[in-house]
């Protein structure tokens, strides 16, 4: 395999010097053919069908077929297709995954294409650019999106609970009590016998419409499940981000941030763990289970699909520090480096990375794309649709986001942290119990 990398990275240095995006020369020959892209989100799969299918028409020489899977799947079946030489030529990829992708030499380096075709980088939100840079100095992926984090209610459910929009836009949260979130929470879950959380008489084990869903334990990242609230303590995942070598679960106050999180399955108001091990939380909401669900921006289309439900979006409270926070997180396209095919597969990371593109994925109102003129357009689509979506949008306008955290060994980050979360939120440890796995974790890097 080395070798014939050592061969593909030779071509592909050839490639790339003639690719040009947007209908620059190329010599005959030279980008044309099948190339095989992957995907995990449904939701997006049309737009980039659309985009796809513009391509071609520009570049006729060149067929994407495109391929979704669900997220679990999808990054086993690419696993595999590393090892066995047969991955996609081009893949959606995450934060999360590319550093031991690019340090296991299984993704092209796009230096020579952004300067050869002269891509400016400045046009995308700033900061996207610069998080597919690795440790090595250089480029594995051209930005298509970012995403922030919000509050996902049920409106009828909060008018019946006499809790107004504005309320919900303006809710603070601490450790100590849980503030008016809490207080929304509790007021919000509703037992069988239609008591309130907050009733005398709430009978905890027989709940009706939980004030808070639960997803998951969050791993060690909590994006959508904590992370905006540990964000407000001045808890940080690591040392530095990106690429630190020093994760902080052994902190004071992230250790008691998730106690009072989890505290909440314990009182009634969240489900306990094992009971969503294969369910929806979108699903659960949308059947009325849950009054309020954390989630980002990504699902907005479904959360505001289900019929039935008049579903309001809320801004992430506001902390300790007075302010609210969102991790900001932003995926790309990467290219395999054993593809056979690296010219064609550099042009349709070029297009996919251009406002061409990225405007049609920005009128189908799913995502906020990458380029900040496309994810305005795609803030007004969202408005067409009677979606205000000014609670995520907020966070970048405010400058309360923190990055995604990057660092070598994620895989093995999570193989220690997801246990040691589930343990925690599922009340079968305390959350002191994260010190001793942040000590596993932290020996990675030693």
């Amino acid at each position: 395999m080395k070798k014939s990398l050592g061969a593909v990275a030779a071509a592909a240095a050839i490639a790339i010097s003639l690719s040009a995006c947007g209908g620059g020369s190329t010599t005959a020959g030279d980008a044309k053919g099948e190339i095989d892209y992957w995907l995990w989100d449904s939701n997006q799969l049309p737009a980039y069908e659309q985009c796809a299918e513009d391509f071609t028409k520009a570049n006729p020489d060149i067929k994407v077929k495109i391929t979704q899977r669900g997220w679990g799947d999808y990054w086993t079946t690419l696993t595999n297709g590393f090892v066995a030489g047969n991955a996609p030529d081009v893949f959606t990829n995450h934060l999360s995954k590319y550093p031991e992708h690019a340090d296991k030499k299984q993704l092209l380096a796009l230096d020579d294409a952004v300067k050869n075709d002269k891509i400016d980088v400045d046009i995308y939100n700033k900061g996207l650019a610069d998080l597919w840079v690795g440790q090595d100095g250089k480029r594995y992926g051209l930005p298509k999106d970012w995403d922030t984090v919000g509050l996902f209610y049920n409106k009828a459910m909060t008018d019946a609970a006499g809790i107004t929009a504005e309320q919900m836009a303006t809710l603070n949260w601490n450790p100590t009590d849980g503030g008016s979130y809490e207080k929304a929470i509790a007021h919000l879950t509703v037992d069988k016998n239609g008591k309130r959380g907050d009733e005398a008489g709430f009978d905890k084990n027989q709940v009706a419409v939980y004030g808070l869903g639960l997803e998951s334990s969050g791993s060690g990242q909590g994006q959508t499940q904590w992370s905006f609230l540990t964000a407000t303590t001045g808890w940080t995942h690591t040392d530095k981000n990106p690429w630190g070598t020093k994760f902080n679960y052994d902190d004071p106050k992230f250790q008691e941030t998730i106690a009072w999180w989890a505290g909440l399955a314990d009182k009634g108001y969240m489900p306990k763990l094992e009971t969503t091990v294969g369910a929806s939380m979108q699903d659960n909401f949308g059947a009325g289970k849950a009054a309020i669900n954390t989630s980002g921006d990504w699902t907005t289309g479904q959360y505001t699909s289900y019929k039935g439900v008049d579903t309001g979006i809320a801004p992430t409270p506001t902390g300790p520090d007075g302010k609210r926070a969102s991790m900001f997180n932003g995926l790309a396209d990467s290219i395999y480096a054993g593809t056979k095919n690296p010219a064609a597969s550099v042009k349709w990371v070029e297009y996919l990375a251009s406002t061409d593109c990225q405007d049609v994925v920005a009128s189908k109102a799913v995502v906020f794309p990458a380029i900040t003129s496309s994810s305005e357009k795609a803030a007004a689509a969202f408005k067409e649709k009677g979606i205000d979506v000014s609670a995520f949008t907020t966070h970048v306008k405010d400058g309360t986001t923190f990055l995604f955290p990057i660092a070598d060994n994620a895989a093995k980050v999570d193989g220690i942290m997801n246990p040691a979360m589930d343990a925690v939120v599922s009340g079968k440890a305390p959350a002191s119990s994260l010190t001793q796995a942040n000590e596993k974790v932290n020996a990675l890097f030693k």
